[in-house]
């Protein structure tokens, strides 16, 4: 199967790129949680607009990895995953062994953000905890993705997406409207220290969501396009959507922070659930308190969607990662099933044991994912380029990205050992 040599809807353009949507939207759903509800909010809440170039160079440096995903299985009809292979075992392993570790690291962190914000929606009268309510976000995840039902959220995704979307443009909006809540004599914190470096890390870690998410992506492309033919513009079309529209809605929640807590001396919750209630009394503030109780449904829902995308993703890129090094010739409903479940309990487990460090969850998960991000990106960048005929601007903004995100692990770990005082 080669979806360049589709021809389907080829005299509608527009009718094949609106029907190719979907991959790119999942990957949009997976990226749009803890990294802007939480991460994109506090950065405006602390550091104002300071951080919005970070937030730009994160997008704009690791376009290019994130765009070989799609435009791979475009252009060979093979996921990125089967790229990795064909280049050689070891990069097909390094790929599997990471990608192991971030899905249930990456799993327990979405689900903890959650769970956490699902029991805050709960009345209290309840009395169901963190470990009972992330067991059964866990299990009702399962079932759809076990029961066959996954197909089915392709179209819930786009209205979780739209909703968040107008939602916090419409936040947004009213909050710029509404008189500065900055005090007289605030002065402006700096982020530029390396007190502040891990926090700009675990920013860029997930900004707009790991690297991995690329591999997540093709395998999902190509998963659609064994149901209908697709081109490599409708592809690319829906790849660049759910790109843009994670971007500039990190965009939107850093200015969410910006107008309602930044200068305000409000003291900013970073521990634990208490930023779950500080984030939701924002869309109150601009809005209005009748909002309060959707927005927090869609923050849910829409976690809710990053956990089914996480574990989906990262059960098929394990399951077709085992697969090719095993050299069997198709991966199996069966060992996707059991990757599945595998992500699901471990990542339960973990989520059970760290219930009480959201903050510490999320921040390590986010970590993490920034310093795998140079190998991933590095894998991709290294498949790609040997081939595909890349363009000159594709190239050099490949060589900046790899340049600006193996610089700054460095840096980090550089500020960790203590070299840098």
């Amino acid at each position: 199967m080669s979806t360049s040599a589709a021809t389907a809807d080829t005299d509608r353009p527009w009718a094949s790129r609106l029907a190719a949507l979907g991959p790119g939207l999942l990957a949009a759903s997976a990226a749009i949680g803890a990294s802007h509800l939480v991460s994109s909010t506090q950065a405006g809440a602390l550091f104002g607009w300071q951080l919005g170039l970070v937030i730009v160079l994160a997008l704009v440096l690791k376009y290019p990895f994130f765009r070989f995903g799609p435009e791979y299985t475009a252009e060979t009809g093979l996921s990125l995953v089967e790229g990795y292979a064909r280049k050689g075992r070891p990069y097909l392993l390094v790929f599997f062994v990471l990608s192991a570790l971030s899905s249930v690291i990456s799993t327990a962190g979405v689900t903890l953000l959650g769970t956490v914000i699902l029991a805050w929606i709960l009345p209290s009268s309840w009395g169901l905890g963190v470990p009972v309510l992330a067991a059964a976000l866990m299990g009702l995840t399962w079932l759809l993705l076990v029961g066959g039902h996954y197909k089915a959220l392709d179209g819930v995704t786009k209205v979780i997406v739209v909703t968040l979307a107008l939602g916090t443009v419409v936040a947004v909006v009213m909050a710029a409207g509404r008189t500065p809540v900055r005090e007289a004599g605030f002065v402006d914190p700096s982020p530029w220290t390396l007190a502040t470096l891990p926090f700009l890390v675990a920013l860029v870690g997930w900004m707009p969501a790991p690297v991995e998410i690329s591999a997540l992506n093709s395998l999902w492309v190509k998963a659609k396009a064994q149901d209908r033919r697709l081109s490599r513009d409708g592809i690319l079309f829906d790849f660049t959507t759910g790109y843009v529209v994670s971007g500039i809605l990190a965009l939107f929640f850093l200015a969410l922070g910006v107008f309602v807590q930044y200068g305000s001396g409000e003291e900013l919750e970073m521990a634990g659930g208490a930023y779950i209630p500080q984030l939701m009394g924002m869309y109150g503030e601009a809005i209005g308190q009748w909002a309060v109780p959707l927005m927090a449904v869609v923050a849910f829902v829409t976690m809710f969607g990053t956990i089914i995308s996480v574990v989906d993703g990262y059960g098929r890129a394990c399951a077709e990662s085992l697969r090719l090094l095993r050299g069997q010739p198709r991966m199996s409903r069966r060992a996707k099933d059991t990757w599945i479940t595998l992500i699901a309990v471990v990542g339960l487990v973990i989520v059970i044991f760290m219930s009480a460090q959201l903050a510490g969850m999320l921040r390590f998960a986010m970590i993490s994912a920034f310093l795998t991000a140079p190998v991933f990106a590095w894998l991709n960048f290294s498949l790609v380029r040997h081939e595909h005929r890349l363009s000159p601007g594709l190239r050099a903004l490949s060589w900046a990205g790899l340049a600006f995100l193996a610089g700054f692990a460095v840096l980090f770990l550089l500020s960790l050992t203590g070299v840098l005082g």
